[in-house]
């Protein structure tokens, strides 16, 4: 076999943690916005049904309950416009990063086989066809690539790093192409609940699509729009041509959400109020920091959606970091996202109001 280092890249936080170090050492603490992980409390109706399922001795399935999967399409049909969403339309997943470092394996691709992703992405997308021995490739518009051997196009919108928004055209268009060369399209909108200068569109919606969900997938997470990053509840939506065959494999891998956390994604899907109260605190934060930055002497540039703003001052992304982290403040470099962002950062909102607050007084000495 070889070496874990032949097939994937450096673990690329490891880098980071010099200038975690410097920002750590700051007077009043560090302020890590760095990682998006969700730092607000579990939703009180989300722990009580968590606790009230945590009698769960058997096994669950790795389908999950027909609750779940009721919960799941009136979601989709309330929440993304989609039409038509049968339980066949469905599969649960734990959580959303497993299942794109894993899916170009479980497709069955190989040797020979291509996998596309964005220029600036997630690295995982990357991840995921390293471990599957495919080739991968890397794009700015898919529709100009050669589509041949080409089995899996990984499209992000809202996307992470740069909260660029694919509009309804586009999407439209990207669709067609890969229908049109057979090629399977899989959305990973995580984000797509938290648009805040336009309103991201899903795969799944008609407009997009035809009405028909044929080599279209969509990706979807608790973790960022209910901060249950933790619990480790997401889900695939789309063709069941697709998702038949991926659950067959999955129960023979045994990769099942537990009972409990079912139970809880149950009752997240079922409430729009404390998405609309964490979209709230996200806005207040963003406000505040998008301000901080620009008068500090960045740019910023797309942002429009996400948890993130992806912010330049015309250098270096390492010379940004370090020149934040003396300031206490911990952000992304760009390049973690690929070599077209080595001169941004990635700033994440997800850090307490208080936190928030530090970072923009720290901005404004």
């Amino acid at each position: 076999m070889s070496a874990v280092s032949d097939r994937l890249p450096t673990f690329p936080w490891d880098k980071l943690e010099p200038f975690k170090k410097t920002a750590a050492a700051h007077p009043d603490g560090i302020v890590d916005l760095s990682v998006g992980t969700p730092v607000d409390p579990v939703p009180e109706l989300v722990q009580k049904a968590l606790i009230a399922a945590a009698d769960s001795p058997g096994y669950p399935t790795v389908w999950g309950t027909p609750e779940l999967r009721d919960a799941i399409t009136g979601w989709a049909e309330r929440r993304l416009g989609a039409r038509g969403i049968t339980h066949r339309h469905v599969l649960p997943v734990v959580g959303s990063k497993e299942l794109v470092a894993w899916l170009p394996t479980q497709l069955g691709l190989g040797p020979g086989d291509k996998v596309a992703h964005p220029r600036l992405a997630y690295p995982t997308y990357e991840v995921g066809a390293r471990l599957a021995r495919a080739d991968h490739e890397a794009y700015d518009d898919p529709t100009a690539l050669d589509p041949a051997n080409l089995k899996l196009l990984w499209l992000n919108s809202p996307s992470n790093p740069t909260g660029r928004v694919l509009g309804k055209e586009e999407l439209t268009r990207i669709v067609a192409w890969a229908r049109e060369h057979g090629v399977l399209v899989v959305a990973d909108e995580c984000y797509l609940e938290l648009g805040w200068e336009t309103e991201p569109v899903s795969v799944l919606h008609p407009d997009v699509n035809g009405g028909s969900l044929d080599g279209v997938v969509a990706v979807h997470s608790l973790s960022k729009r209910s901060n249950l990053a933790g619990y480790r509840a997401a889900f695939l939506l789309g063709d069941p041509a697709v998702l038949d065959p991926l659950l067959q494999i999955r129960k023979h891998g045994g990769m099942m959400t537990s009972a409990p956390t079912q139970a809880a994604a149950v009752a997240a899907l079922g409430d729009d109020a404390h998405v609309h109260e964490q979209r709230e605190r996200y806005a207040a934060r963003r406000t505040v920091l998008r301000r901080a930055l620009l008068d500090h002497g960045f740019r910023i540039e797309h942002s429009e959606a996400g948890l993130y703003l992806w912010a330049t001052r015309d250098e270096s992304c390492w010379d940004t970091v370090a020149h934040l982290a003396e300031r206490g403040i911990l952000v992304a470099p760009g390049d973690f996202y690929g070599p077209a962002g080595e001169r941004f950062v990635r700033v994440a909102l997800t850090a307490t109001d208080e936190r928030i607050e530090a970072a923009a007084r720290r901005l404004a000495q």
